[in-house]
């Protein structure tokens, strides 16, 4: 495993575990709720580079797209 698919593994970890925490739903359903997002496609794509943000930025772009339907934010 490259150190970005490890690195990408580790913010998957960490936001699914604020998806978990913040709206009070099993492990398996926020896994589902973020692996079927635009964000979970970009995080997994290493040309846009967000493997290299933080679990919390990433997690804040997960709730935009929750919230507003898309990623709001243009740098992605």
């Amino acid at each position: 495993m490259s150190k970005q698919e490890q690195l990408i593994e580790f913010v998957i970890q960490d936001v699914v575990e604020m998806i978990t925490n913040d709206q009070g739903i099993e492990y398996d359903e926020a896994m589902n709720k973020f692996y079927s997002s635009e964000v979970f496609e970009k995080l997994q794509n290493h040309e846009t580079g967000l493997y290299r943000e933080s679990s919390a930025y990433v997690y804040d772009l997960f709730r935009d797209e929750m919230n507003f339907g898309h990623i709001v934010q243009a740098e992605i």
